[in-house]
């Protein structure tokens, strides 16, 4: 896994080398480090070669500015500096002044850009609130427009890196330089699409003990309940579905389709008749009606509003009362018990978690790190929170990022077959955290796997592919 930092810890990290370390230079570890991309970045450009690149440094006023003034200085290339603010990095200005650089006006900053073969952005690195002045908003959007490579120095000025959303308007980076670790809008989306790809510099800084963390795909193997020759179907698991309504038995469908295709050794449904029959008319090996299982899934496709809601918490509260770790989706999220059953794993998308925390959509969506944290607090369950970027949340604090996937999967009955998906693995004796972390990567690796517009059921037939490929790392 790759460990996520804050912009606070990763102070905390330099802080505490510099105690340990205090002849230690920090600044030329990285410039050195910008620098090599800058000139990995300089030579896929095409230009003249009987002149010097130009190079177009905005620099801040902090110690950011010096990582890239620095670095600038050590380049084959015209280097033009704008300070941003008036002021920069004393050290570092005068370092590229040295080396033939020039200081420069907006307005010279503005004018080279046609001719520019890289910008440095160095304005505001990790200390970066979201948007930019207005001046710099110019800047970096005409270096857009001219499509002029942007090199950011640990984030894109502009975003803020402990945030994954792009609110306001900020550089948008075909390569960052960051440092001691990643910051979350290196990771999630949509800032990550701003950060192009990101380079991880090793400054010698230890990452002390991280709560946040982006899963890899080597990852998946380990966390995955192989079966062995000893396997059989109530050794692999059984998972119990009580999904759908006879409104909305498309649910219990696809539900059960994302557990039988993430394995396990046998789904039962014990929902309505009505839905039940259309689940085994599709599934043939589901099993209807009650039984012992391992796991429940219970939820997708509910009906929770007006008369609804007290049948589907007292339905709820009989599939708590079984003492075995619950599955809960979609609108049986509003319904919870005071208490889950141990291992238990609430799946809400952004919508259904401000509802049971009690705040606006947005507020979730702006900070979804301290709210999925404040659910699983609150609950004393893991949470999955669905989206473009999904978050896995202990009770402990500890935060995974599931690998993402493609855009196309944003539609509905996607949900359904990941609660399925975690059931699966949470019967077979998966812990919650890894469940859900395994359950929507294996979704996202399935739509990579096949792009397009795909449904569903349809990408939950491409997971038995997928864990195929695993095979050989885990040894299988």
């Amino acid at each position: 896994m790759i460990p996520i930092l804050s912009a606070d810890q990763v102070r905390q990290a330099e802080e505490a080398f510099w105690v340990r370390n205090p002849g230690v230079d920090l600044m030329a570890r990285a410039s050195s480090a910008v620098a090599e991309q800058a000139r990995e970045l300089l030579d896929r450009r095409r230009y003249d070669a009987a002149q010097s690149p130009v190079v177009v440094v905005a620099a801040g006023p902090g110690n950011n500015a010096g990582d890239a003034l620095f670095a600038a200085a050590e380049l084959e290339a015209t280097v033009l500096v704008w300070a941003v603010t008036d002021q920069t990095h004393p050290a570092g200005l005068r370092a590229v002044l040295k080396a033939g650089g020039h200081l420069v006006s907006r307005t010279e900053a503005l004018d080279a850009l046609p001719e520019a073969a890289l910008v440095i952005d160095g304005v505001a690195g990790i200390g970066s609130r979201r948007g930019l002045s207005e001046t710099v908003e110019r800047f970096a959007t005409e270096a857009r427009r001219r499509r002029v490579p942007v090199l950011a120095v640990d984030v894109p000025s502009g975003l803020a890196a402990d945030r994954p959303g792009v609110p306001a308007p900020a550089f948008k980076a075909a390569t960052t330089v960051t440092f001691i670790a990643h910051k979350l809008c290196q990771v999630a989306a949509p800032a990550a699409q701003h950060c192009g790809t990101t380079h991880l510099a090793d400054i010698g800084v230890p990452v002390g003990e991280p709560q946040m963390w982006q899963v890899e795909p080597a990852d998946l193997p380990a966390w995955y309940p192989w079966p062995d020759a000893s396997s059989d179907k109530y050794s692999r698991g059984v998972v119990g579905l009580d999904t759908g309504s006879v409104r909305y038995p498309g649910a219990a469908v696809l539900g059960a389709a994302g557990a039988l295709f993430t394995g396990v050794g046998m789904v039962r449904h014990a929902g309505v008749t009505e839905v039940a029959d259309r689940v085994v008319d599709r599934w043939p090996s589901v099993v209807p009606g009650p039984g012992r299982v391992q796991a429940w899934v219970a939820g997708s496709g509910w009906q929770v509003d007006g008369e609804h809601r007290e049948v589907a918490a007292a339905r709820l509260d009989e599939l708590c009362a079984d003492g075995v770790p619950v599955v809960v989706d979609a609108g049986a999220v509003h319904v919870l018990p005071e208490h889950l059953p141990a291992g238990s794993l609430l799946t809400p998308h952004a919508g259904e978690l401000a509802t049971l925390l009690g705040v606006g959509r947005d507020q979730v969506e702006d900070d979804p790190v301290r709210h999925v944290r404040a659910a699983a607090a609150r609950t004393g369950a893991t949470v999955l929170l669905k989206g473009a970027t999904q978050y896995v949340a202990e009770p402990s604090g500890r935060v995974l990022l599931a690998l993402p996937g493609p855009a196309w999967a944003a539609q509905a009955g996607s949900g359904d077959v990941l609660a399925g998906a975690c059931g699966a693995l949470v019967a077979a004796g998966v812990r919650a955290p890894e469940a859900a972390v395994v359950a929507a990567s294996l979704q996202a690796l399935a739509g990579f796997a096949h792009p397009g517009p795909r449904p569903p059921e349809v990408l939950a037939q491409a997971f038995p592919e997928v864990i195929a490929g695993w095979t050989a790392a885990a040894g299988s």
